[in-house]
């Protein structure tokens, strides 16, 4: 498979949550995080071609990071090995200056 990212993924060792702007629902857990997307590993499929407004949210340890709001468009959805969670590839297409540092930021930690 050709690889296309242009960033490095970071592989999450804090518990980052991913939730709906809109309706405060959880999306999921990102296992990996990059400038220009994330990986998630959810409950509840996804449906290539949505597009989320997400709020990222770290909710372990006792750094207190910032959430990063922004907009993304889901890449891909496939099912668990277990049939029961599901994994998505995000790709980050809306990003406001400030959030766009506040990413930064959260990168320098991982």
């Amino acid at each position: 498979m050709e690889e296309r990212r242009q960033h490095s993924r970071h592989g999450i060792e804090m518990q980052l949550e991913v939730f709906d702007l809109n309706s405060g629902q959880r999306l999921g857990r990102i296992v990996d995080l990059s400038a220009d997307g994330f990986m998630l590993f959810s409950d509840t499929p996804h449906s290539p071609d949505a597009v989320l407004q997400c709020r990222l949210v770290c909710t372990s340890g006792s750094d207190a990071v910032q959430e990063v709001r922004l907009g993304a468009d889901c890449l891909w959805s496939r099912p668990g090995a277990d049939g029961q969670h599901c994994w998505a590839g995000f790709h980050i297409i809306d990003l406001a200056e400030d959030q766009a540092k506040a990413l930064e930021s959260l990168l320098a930690r991982l």
